[in-house]
């Protein structure tokens, strides 16, 4: 299945409902189908091999995203926010392209051989006033290309394919199950997987997408309530954000009915605040990768309220899990030898099923099997639910012994002078690494000592950190993932 026939099957579905922005003026489906065909054909006169985006969120997204693949044409949206020499290194591997790039960004490129550039505005005016035709596309080529953080090195491309993409949206959205009054409030970057797939399920259950270009929590709050909008996905550091603002007027989302949060480790405080703020909204935390085309697990709502009124450990632990798998994927943790682990054990979460990826430019990570490696350390309950305990890359090896930073962070969590923690190895003569830690306090300060004494108590003596660091706040990407290499590098430089 093509990518593109999500959209044609909403069009003809409910060709008049809208489809993107403000219910009173927005695209809608129709429209928005017409406008992704005129720039399909406006694409392949630009002679480019790939289309690349460079911008905010609003309406050229989705119709370039869905245009792109009716060219016949990988889809590359670039990260805006990197550094200039940086965004344009991205364009110059994107190359032969057409470039959609927003006027007031322009200036930020230099001139790449093989690339077309054309202003957003001029992108937004050819496609409002031409007509185009729909040619065939096969769901083995490529629709989207992604570049990784490359927080390590050089970003690698992620590769996904039509088949990918379309096998995650029917298997977790119901075709045009949304009732007219829906409307979700997008407002993570377009070249983050969220961003895609927000478009993707969006329009394939025909709710309106109402984007935020640049994320406040006022205007994020503000927009919610004018436009009534019904569901919202956040990553952490937002939904902090968002609650203070709701706090402080007193007015309340009385039309939110779900939200779902992901992209990085939610504090257990600031969930328990959001559902006793907003008792009448469902909560799911989604956990997925650009590789496996998003969610692969999934907290939902009554899984959140079981575990915050229960008195069972097990179950109480939960609230700090990403869920279980959706039902058309298997997940398994495996050890350093590639065998499956019993449930307790930590080790590599692997995924499998139709939907996953698992495939970078030029290589695959696919395993012959189909079971993908994710790089994530993890571990299964005896019920099924999968907690991450964050990148393998990230696990601090002390005198042999693997130490999960995780672990560490969610007992540190629970102290009520904590508001933010990172935990995260450092060298040392000694040991090889050692536990470091950096704290952002609540008000009132902290004592060091006393947080050693806290986590001695709960974990072992080698886990407690013997570095100490105290902070107004830590460094997080617009996705809401820690920046543990941007802090491990502060770290050691104040250490050395």
């Amino acid at each position: 299945m093509h990518t593109s026939l999500l959209l044609e099957m909403s069009a003809g579905a409910q060709p008049d409902r809208v489809a993107i922005g403000p219910v009173a003026s927005g695209v809608t489906y129709e429209r928005l189908h017409a406008y992704s065909a005129a720039a399909a054909t406006l694409i392949g006169s630009g002679g480019g091999r790939r289309v690349v985006f460079v911008g905010l969120n609003g309406e050229a997204f989705p119709v370039a995203l869905f245009a792109s693949g009716l060219a016949g044409c990988p889809f590359v949206p670039l990260n805006y926010r990197l550094a200039d020499t940086d965004l344009t290194k991205l364009l110059v591997r994107s190359a032969p392209s057409f470039a959609i790039v927003d006027d007031d960004m322009m200036q930020r490129l230099d001139t790449v051989d093989g690339v077309t550039v054309m202003p957003r505005s001029e992108f937004e005016a050819a496609y409002r006033a031409c007509e185009g035709s729909l040619p065939d596309a096969e769901e083995e080529d490529v629709a989207i290309l992604l570049f990784t953080s490359g927080t390590t090195g050089d970003p690698k491309t992620a590769v996904l394919r039509h088949r990918h993409l379309t096998n995650y949206v029917i298997s977790t959205v119901e075709f045009a199950g949304a009732d007219e009054a829906e409307a979700a409030l997008v407002s993570v970057p377009p070249y983050h997987i969220a961003g895609i797939s927000a478009v993707m399920t969006g329009i394939y259950g025909g709710r309106r997408i109402v984007y935020l270009p640049a994320f406040t929590a006022r205007e994020w709050v503000d927009l919610a309530r004018r436009e009534r909008i019904t569901h919202a996905m956040v990553v952490p550091t937002m939904l902090g954000q968002i609650l203070d603002v709701i706090e402080d007027d007193a007015t309340g989302l009385p039309d939110l009915r779900a939200i779902s949060y992901g992209g990085g480790r939610m504090p257990q405080p600031v969930i328990e605040r959001a559902v006793a703020m907003l008792p009448h909204v469902d909560f799911v935390n989604a956990y997925g990768l650009t590789e496996t085309s998003s969610t692969i697990a999934v907290l939902g709502p009554d899984d959140h309220r079981a575990a915050l009124t229960s008195d069972d450990p097990a179950v109480r632990r939960r609230l700090a899990s990403v869920g279980r798998p959706l039902p058309s994927l298997e997940i398994e943790v495996r050890g350093p030898d590639g065998h499956r682990l019993p449930a307790g054990v930590s080790g590599e979460v692997y995924v499998r099923g139709e939907q996953v990826a698992g495939e970078y430019l030029h290589r695959t990570a696919i395993q012959s099997d189909g079971w993908f490696p994710t790089n994530d350390a993890g571990w299964l309950d005896d019920d099924g639910f999968l907690f991450v305990e964050g990148r393998l890359d990230d696990v601090i090896v002390r005198g042999g012994e693997n130490i999960s930073p995780g672990e560490i962070e969610d007992v540190l969590r629970t102290h009520p002078a904590v508001q933010d923690v990172a935990v995260l190895g450092l060298p040392d003569e000694k040991w090889g690494e050692c536990v470091a830690c950096a704290v952002v306090p609540h008000q009132g300060g902290i004592d060091q000592a006393e947080l050693a004494a806290f986590v001695s108590s709960r974990l072992r003596s080698t886990k407690t950190p013997s570095v100490w660091e105290f902070r107004a706040a830590l460094p997080y990407n617009e996705t809401g993932k820690l920046l543990r290499r941007v802090l491990k590098a502060e770290l050691s430089a104040q250490a050395g």
